[in-house]
């Protein structure tokens, strides 16, 4: 496997765990309140949506559908990480530790992805 295959591999299972990790914090929120239960919804989505859409791009036949295959999943990162911000910020959950590490893991994708595109060439 070439180093490309190799760093698409490893993000695949990078943005996976990424999606997971949302989605137990989520689980970790009081259902009970409605913004607990509005922020969850959001970042459940967005987060697993970031794994899904990057997955996408990676099956893109054409440039121009990995390009936009690309952007969706660049908004769905920095969308996890608004909403992570929403979290921390807003004092809603006690695991400020794993918020803070998935709102940085959602920085973290979120400007590799932005790389990937700015180098990416549409026809």
């Amino acid at each position: 496997m070439n180093e490309k295959n190799q760093f698409v591999e490893a993000f695949k299972t990078k943005t996976k765990k990424f999606a997971i990790d949302a989605l137990q914090l989520c689980d970790e929120l009081p259902y009970n309140k409605n913004s607990t239960r509005i922020i969850a919804n959001e970042l459940g989505r967005s987060a697993s949506s970031t794994g899904a859409n990057y997955r996408a791009a990676c099956r893109a036949r054409f440039d121009k559908e990995f390009y936009a295959k690309l952007s969706i999943t660049i908004e769905e990162a920095d969308e996890s990480g608004f909403w992570c911000e929403v979290l921390e910020e807003g004092c809603f959950t006690a695991n400020s530790t794993e918020t803070n590490r998935l709102k940085n893991e959602a920085i973290e994708i979120t400007k590799v992805l932005a790389k990937a595109r700015k180098n990416t060439t549409i026809k």
